[in-house]
């Protein structure tokens, strides 16, 4: 493990507590402000004024004359008047040297105050203010002309966020299964630590790295883990965010983007799910998009232009490299191309294992059976499973997880939550047990078939009952194995047939991956005798969609109706090797149906058992090694009866 030197620490620390310390003062500025304008509004506008009614002078004098005042307050020319009554009027007098000497001779009591004056700093206010608040507005639109973040005016401003020393740092320990990308990008950490080392002998560090994957395999992952292992700046950035809504934004963030780059050389800057901005140019029905365009134009001068970019790594993560433009692909912007697969079956355990430290685990917990069992998992399915056994465990209010928390937790992934409150019928019931019974023993009969995992006619999700399989992890499939698989879809809905003399709906899901298994047997795979090692099947993408909308023929009719007749054979002789099967052990049959019906889960073991029971000393098709010791080493395959 590398550690982070304190050169590249202390600036990194340094500018974390500016950027954070710098808003509180902000704030505090702004609030000390407010209080100070709300202070002087209360004492503008709430002042305690007694209410008051205006008289006129003559009315004054005549109540002066009848006794009826007791009280007069000279403030300037105003005069506030309190009756013997102790209301209050206020009169607007005029010069007369004669009221005070005849106040006094009636007996008013006289006050004398000066006149009534605004305070200094609401004189000041009400003068500068228009003038005050003009040059504040001027200020905050030039401050936020020149600052970034998405603040206003700053459309252009890269959006990238800096990763701080006080967030929690991932290195290559948390990251398992991928142990090939690992090696890999760990020299990337070792170009940025010592590069002269590799410099020395006319060497370039790389400039790209392209990180290739299926959706939760951890290509984000890996980017932290480089960014904890290096201690370098780490800059990331999703692909939608340097797109708007204005023309011109894409490119200037992008040039932004990199100039922060350089001023921090050397750092890693991450561009999480590039096919955002990184697809072909000039694709789609209506041409190309010139704002993305303008984008990745700005994209590919920054990565490998006339600007050299040195101790500036760009590291970026899609699931779509095929809709990549190919000038961002070539050696001199990303120099290399990591896939990031899905993880084997010593890849699945390890991950486990990294996500089990966080949870209390009991003793019985298998980890290379839950490894085993979970064929083609990445390594998000994993954590998911490992997160939906806490929560299973942590419902039922145990202190630790235990293995039936991991299979009830395994089934709940693969299928979904068990439907309980689901009324079903007996004759429902009885026709799901005959229909996944069906499918075990044709593939238990047959050759070259998958192991039997086991069977279950318990409602999960969309499916009435399940038959799972166990595939043998292969770089190719055989014409005699397909064929198998063609008679195993067939099991179900024939032993419908046979029992009860009816078919249902529930082998729809069985006929359609029967009938795509045939079709690509003759028009892709060449397998048929009659049309020769030929392909009738040309599928093109559409990279503005990312998926086939149309399907060319360059064939004739004839040849499109042998290629029908092939497929319609296939079909129909998968149909008999299926219906001969189930003919000869209809026996065997009723006995599973029965163990199902009753415990409603049969595994595979428990199977074969049945079947040596009533077949003594039969000769079964044994499965490959693979397949039964470790055989889930690809993805799961399931016959359901929806």
């Amino acid at each position: 493990m590398f550690t982070v030197t304190g050169k590249l620490d202390y600036p990194l620390t340094h500018r974390w507590r500016t950027c954070h310390l710098n808003p509180f003062y902000k704030n505090l500025a702004l609030w000390l402000v407010i209080t100070l304008m709300m202070i002087m509004l209360y004492n503008l506008f709430n002042q305690q004024n007694q209410p008051e009614t205006n008289i006129s002078y003559t009315s004054f004098l005549a109540m002066v004359e009848n006794e009826q005042i007791a009280e007069v307050v000279i403030q300037g020319q105003e005069l506030i008047v309190t009756d013997s009554g102790r209301n209050r009027f206020k009169i607007f007098a005029p010069q007369d040297p004669d009221m005070i000497p005849f106040l006094r001779s009636k007996g008013v009591a006289i006050n004398a105050k000066p006149p009534a004056e605004s305070p200094w700093y609401m004189s000041v206010l009400i003068s500068w203010f228009p003038m005050i608040l003009l040059i504040g507005v001027w200020i905050f639109f030039m401050r936020q002309m020149q600052a970034g973040g998405g603040k206003a005016m700053s459309f252009g401003k890269s959006r990238a966020r800096l990763q701080s020393d006080q967030q929690e740092k991932v290195t290559f320990e948390d990251v398992a299964g991928i142990d090939e990308a690992k090696e890999e990008l760990g020299e990337i950490v070792d170009f940025l630590r010592e590069p002269k080392k590799f410099t020395r002998l006319g060497g370039r560090i790389p400039k790209g790295v392209l990180l290739m994957g299926q959706p939760g395999t951890g290509k984000t992952l890996l980017a932290r883990a480089i960014a904890g292992e290096a201690g370098v700046p780490f800059y990331s950035i999703s692909g939608s965010d340097f797109v708007e809504m204005f023309v011109g934004v894409g490119a200037s963030r992008v040039r932004d983007l990199f100039v922060q780059g350089k001023k921090n050389a050397p750092c890693i800057i991450f561009i999480d799910e590039i096919d955002a901005v990184g697809r072909h140019r000039g694709a789609g029905l209506g041409g190309g998009h010139d704002e993305r365009e303008q984008t990745l134009n700005q994209l590919l001068v920054e990565m490998d232009g006339f600007e050299s970019n040195e101790g500036v790594i760009l590291i970026s993560a899609t699931n779509r490299p095929d809709v990549l433009d190919p000038a961002l692909l070539r050696p001199g912007r990303f120099d290399r191309q990591v896939v990031v697969p899905l993880p084997d079956i010593r890849g699945r355990q390890k991950i486990l294992e990294v996500h089990m430290k966080r949870t209390p685990v009991a003793t019985d917990v298998d980890v290379t059976t839950l490894a085993k069992g979970t064929p083609g998992f990445s390594g998000a399915d994993l954590e998911n499973l490992v997160n939906e056994a806490a929560l299973i465990a942590a419902k039922r209010n145990k202190e630790k997880l235990d293995m039936t928390d991991f299979e009830d937790s395994k089934d709940k992934v693969y299928m979904g939550l068990e439907r309980k409150s689901k009324v079903i019928k007996e004759e429902d019931r009885k026709t799901t047990a005959y229909h996944e019974g069906g499918h075990a023993l044709v593939a238990r009969f047959l050759p070259y078939t998958d192991a039997v995992n086991k069977i279950t006619i318990i409602p999960r999700g969309r499916a009435a009952g399940v038959t799972w399989f166990l595939p043998e992890e292969r770089d190719f499939k055989y014409k005699d194995q397909l064929q198998s698989e063609l008679a195993v879809a067939f099991g179900g809905r024939i032993a419908e047939d046979i029992v009860f003399n009816r078919i249902s709906t529930g082998a729809s899901n069985d006929i359609k991956q029967a009938t795509d298994l045939a079709q690509k047997m003759i028009r892709v795979w060449g397998m048929s005798e009659k049309l020769g090692p030929l392909s009738y099947s040309k599928e093109e993408e559409q990279i503005f969609l990312g998926r086939e909308i149309s399907q060319h023929r360059d064939y004739s009719e004839n040849t499109a109706q042998r290629i029908d007749e092939e497929i319609n054979q296939l079909i129909g002789n998968a149909y008999e090797k299926a219906t001969a099967v189930l003919n000869e052990n209809i026996d065997i049959l009723h006995k599973l149906a029965e163990s199902l019906l009753e415990k409603e889960t049969v595994m595979g073991a428990e199977l074969d058992e049945l079947i040596n029971t009533l077949r003594p000393g039969i000769d079964l098709p044994s499965v490959t090694t693979a397949a039964k010791e470790e055989g889930n080493e690809t993805s799961p395959e399931s016959k359901e009866k929806e």
